[in-house]
């Protein structure tokens, strides 16, 4: 169920209103979760059985570890984070891993590889369930103060693995920030004009910007870019790193605004990554729940940056090309994701290598944060296309289309549905910098400006590029 779509809107509206209903007050966190399983049945309802095997096993994993006298706890965790692990690899890497080493037209014994399922969503609620097990054994006395009956704690990690603003594609929530918010909720409490700003910011970046941007990108695929000047060819790349950042800030966005009507944080995800100067930066600013799930959950207990520069260079090489693989099951995503483990490498090289340092003025900024968005969007064309080699030919047309005329239309439009995007980002540069006391009341302007947008400008409906992975 597309939250752009009427019958999410319906749903909405159904789940709000039983949800605040006086008389049904009490069982608030019984319809949440409910709504949530309907909602991720929506389209295959057998995948629902695998998600509810994910809430079974994790619950019952977290009820061992917070039981006083049980001695095996650390038996049960390493068990925990395996059965995740091997679900996770299962549904999504067993076909990629017999096609490498046995190929595709292997035993017909093993065909049946190749017809497992992708269970939308299984990316991120499996690390929901190791952020579970790994949270309740680090700091369980710090989420609950006592011992949780086994049913109750059932309907609690229901909601936490299931929450369905976020169930599909983030952002990833960590159980120690998300179990304390568990409780009965008052309609009062709602941050309406927060909640508002927020769903309409995020379906302006996806119905207007994303869905429109997803109709012109096409190009970027075979046969459609051979025919295109190497002009036309930046400009999609361009519009696709614009259309890209506002599929998935527009989903997060939505997702964090409609978490806000049930009385729910969700983190933040995205902080304007097109401003940053470095690559570190960029992670820290892009898809920021999953770096900080990295950070925590693989970087920090590989050892981190705690024994010595080689060993660091190591762990940020391996999180990053495991990052990479994360997205997708397909050797690309891996590429993609080595080649900003090379970037960060290189920087961090530098940074500690290079004995003089580049002035820190407006120019030079420009300049770092120019050659970062220029290398995080030709990295983009891994996403974007089918396999390395097509994302090979196509950096290849850009020096062999040279003589081919400009498409003026098809770049007039990239042109007009990136800017908004650009905008954005220095919208929030300047915020950072001079932090304005008026910008409060343009934004309130610009709200209203952005709800019209939606209403008369909105792009074809396409699903979110997200719920792929």
């Amino acid at each position: 169920m597309n939250f752009n779509s009427f019958g999410f809107f319906i749903f909405l509206l159904i789940t709000f209103t039983l949800y605040y209903l006086p008389f049904l007050k009490r069982f608030q966190l019984l319809t949440v979760v409910a709504a949530s399983f309907y909602f991720y049945a929506y389209t295959d309802p057998w995948l629902l059985i695998l998600l509810l095997f994910s809430i079974f096993w994790n619950a019952s994993i977290v009820y061992l570890i917070q039981t006083p006298d049980f001695k095996s706890k650390k038996a049960v965790l390493a068990l925990g984070v395996v059965l995740n692990l091997s679900v996770l690899f299962f549904f999504k890497y067993s076909g990629l891993f017999a096609k490498t080493f046995i190929g595709s037209s292997g035993s017909s014994d093993l065909h049946w590889i190749f017809l497992i399922p992708l269970p939308i969503g299984i990316s991120f609620y499996t690390f929901h369930g190791i952020s579970m097990v790994v949270d309740f054994y680090r700091i369980g006395p710090d989420i609950f103060k006592e011992k949780v009956p086994y049913p109750k704690l059932i309907l609690q990690s229901s909601l936490y693995i299931n929450f369905f603003p976020q169930l599909v594609a983030g952002p990833i929530v960590k159980a120690k920030e998300f179990f304390p918010q568990i409780k009965t909720k008052n309609f009062k409490d709602i941050p309406w004009i927060a909640a508002a700003k927020i769903l309409i910011l995020g379906y302006f970046l996806k119905t207007v910007i994303a869905d429109n941007l997803n109709d012109l990108t096409f190009v970027i695929d075979f046969p459609y870019n051979a025919h295109h000047s190497t002009l036309t060819l930046i400009l999609l790349i361009f519009g696709y790193s614009a259309q890209i950042f506002a599929d998935f800030a527009g989903y997060s966005l939505i997702a964090i605004g409609t978490a806000f009507l049930f009385g729910y944080r969700l983190p933040t995800n995205f902080n304007f990554p097109y401003i940053s100067s470095n690559f570190s930066e960029f992670w820290r600013r892009w898809h920021i729940s999953l770096s900080t799930w990295l950070r925590d959950y693989l970087y920090i207990p590989l050892g981190g940056n705690r024994k010595g520069n080689i060993r660091t260079y190591i762990n940020l090489f391996l999180v990053m090309a495991l990052g990479g693989l994360w997205h997708g099951a397909e050797w690309r995503y891996m590429v993609w994701g080595i080649g900003h483990g090379l970037l960060l490498l290189i920087e961090r090289f530098l940074d500690q290598n290079i004995p003089f340092k580049l002035p820190e003025n407006r120019f030079f900024s420009f300049i770092k944060a120019g050659f970062v968005f220029l290398s995080v969007s030709l990295l983009w064309l891994l996403f974007r296309l089918p396999d390395f080699e097509t994302a090979v030919k196509y950096l290849k047309l850009l020096g062999t289309n040279l003589s081919l005329g400009t498409d003026g239309e098809l770049c007039t439009f990239l042109i007009f549905f990136s800017i908004p995007v650009f905008f954005y980002h220095f919208y929030g540069w300047y915020n950072e910098k001079y932090q304005e006391e008026t910008r409060e009341n343009v934004s309130n302007i610009g709200y209203a400006f952005l709800l019209f947008l939606i209403v008369l400008n909105k792009g074809p409906s396409a699903a979110f590029i997200y719920f792929q992975f």
